[in-house]
């Protein structure tokens, strides 16, 4: 059995078990857009719904709905009402979001945890002020950890990623993509199985959880492991305005106190750490599969591509408003830190 779909099971049960002990007052609609055995589904909304559950008493709780609409359009579906809750990757939406880039740079040092408390405190300091998720309720962001190249060629070295068709899935791995040489291929995440089996794509930007989420043990047998990683992935989880403002006053205080903010943020991080740890375990237990990690000239010729990927980006912040190096130090203090 699939472990991604273990978990799905046991969270459906915790989470069958907690909303059968209360009798809800409201039923919200989540959209997601992964598949139902995938760690979103699996750990991470039953986790935003045992936290909602708890926080009001019962009294508000939530049920996943697959297949709603794509990738790209469910901020536009909750905030037209079609549904209450969702979660978006900002890669996926190019020229719409800028500060997430900020937290998606190589060379942070720390797990997807760390990274996503640090990225929520650096939101409400440096980023929210560009106002990018207006008209929905930031519920909690998050990073998915180190990103990682998986192919179904073999990669040993940096130079071989130079004219490899790689889906790329926008932001700032896009842009690390372009600098290395790659021809890139954008198709939302639940489409990379596919595009690689049909050999549209020879390889995949992804962390180490898609080895199982999405089968790449399967289509993508070799991973190129960057230490630390190439990039990381930014992600919101988001509700209706207009959802949260029609709960009574008690209710939006105790999400705002107990779930909103860096306690999902944190629950978030965890999440992708452990569907990480899954996804390498079963790349390691696969006999056909390979881990090739980057040798130390390759890392060190890295770290030039990400300090000017890192300018690129800091200049980005900067023009669009934001203390670029300030919210840059920030982040990187608040990782160390925890």
């Amino acid at each position: 059995m699939n472990k991604f779909f273990k978990l799905a099971a046991a969270a459906a049960i915790a989470v069958t078990t907690s909303t059968s002990a209360w009798a809800a007052d409201y039923n919200l609609t989540i959209s997601s857009w992964t598949g139902p055995n995938h760690g979103i589904n699996a750990l991470m909304w039953p986790g935003l719904i045992k936290m909602i559950e708890e926080a009001t008493d019962g009294k508000v709780t939530a049920e996943v709905k697959l297949g709603i609409a794509p990738p790209p359009a469910q901020m536009d579906l909750v905030m037209d009402g079609a549904a209450d809750m969702t979660i978006i990757f900002h890669g996926y939406q190019p020229g719409r979001f800028v500060a997430p880039k900020l937290i998606e740079l190589p060379g942070y040092e720390g797990n997807a945890e760390a990274a996503s408390v640090a990225y929520w405190r650096v939101f409400e300091k440096h980023l929210a002020a560009l106002d990018e998720h207006r008209g929905v309720i930031v519920m909690g962001l998050s990073t998915h950890g180190p990103g990682q190249i998986h192919s179904n060629k073999e990669v040993k070295t940096l130079a071989d990623l130079d004219g490899l068709k790689t889906r790329l899935p926008g932001g700032v791995a896009s842009d690390i993509g372009r600098e290395l040489g790659m021809i890139g291929i954008q198709v939302p995440a639940p489409k990379v199985y596919e595009t690689l089996a049909s050999d549209a794509a020879d390889a995949v930007a992804m962390p180490y959880e898609g080895r199982e989420g999405f089968k790449l043990t399967e289509v993508a047998k070799n991973v190129y492991e960057m230490p630390g990683g190439f990039y990381r992935g930014s992600f919101a989880f988001l509700m209706s305005q207009e959802t949260f403002d029609s709960l009574p006053a008690e209710l939006q205080t105790a999400l705002q106190e107990k779930v909103f903010g860096e306690p999902a943020s944190r629950m978030l991080g965890q999440a992708w750490d452990e569907v990480d740890r899954i996804g390498r375990e079963v790349t390691e237990a696969a006999d056909d599969n390979t881990i090739t990690v980057a040798s130390e000239q390759d890392q060190q010729l890295y770290s030039q591509y990400a300090d000017l990927i890192t300018k690129q980006v800091l200049a980005e912040l900067t023009e669009a408003g934001i203390d670029a190096q300030a919210a840059y130090d920030m982040v990187k203090a608040e990782m160390a830190a925890q």
